[in-house]
């Protein structure tokens, strides 16, 4: 057996963090779209419209499929730039790794709705228009920011 070189251990190491962003932001994006969906239904219930059981799981599933083509890349590349950053810090603040990286999954996806309300004078996505809303779609993202921790673990830390 020989000894990795440096360019073995760069490439497995960019596989397995471009890997971990991919995942990381296909959970936060299903997370956010699946509360922002039932956000939306709850307020059709509380304008006194009957919104049944049966007709959560299609229009979740519609509403998965229909945002991604904005939602999913916009929360990504956020994603991707804060946790690379919190990455970064995490190299002087080893213990605290995960703080920072599940509040830099959090804080990507605030600073997404807040930016698109800034940028374009309205909120997309009509959850973040309360603030319970826009805290359940930074939760999403820190699930995305715990995610992307567990996989990038240094090989030290496991």
């Amino acid at each position: 057996q020989r000894a990795e070189g440096p360019a073995e251990m760069f490439w497995r190491w960019l596989l397995r963090h471009a890997a971990a962003i991919v995942v990381a932001a296909l959970a936060t994006y299903e997370l956010a779209a699946v509360a922002a969906t039932q956000f939306a239904l709850q307020r059709i219930v509380d304008l006194g419209l009957p919104v049944r059981p049966l007709q959560r799981a299609p229009t979740t599933g519609q509403d998965l499929l229909g945002m991604a083509q904005l939602y999913l890349p916009i929360l990504a590349v956020g994603l991707a730039v804060a946790l690379l950053m919190a990455g970064l810090l995490s190299r002087w603040w080893r213990a605290g790794r995960y703080l920072l990286m599940i509040a830099a999954g959090f804080g990507s996806v605030l600073a997404a709705n807040l930016i698109m309300n800034w940028a374009f004078d309205i909120t997309p996505i009509a959850a973040a228009r309360s603030l319970a809303g826009l805290l359940t779609q930074g939760a999403a993202g820190l699930v995305g920011g715990w995610l992307f921790a567990r996989m990038t673990k240094p090989p030290a830390a496991e």
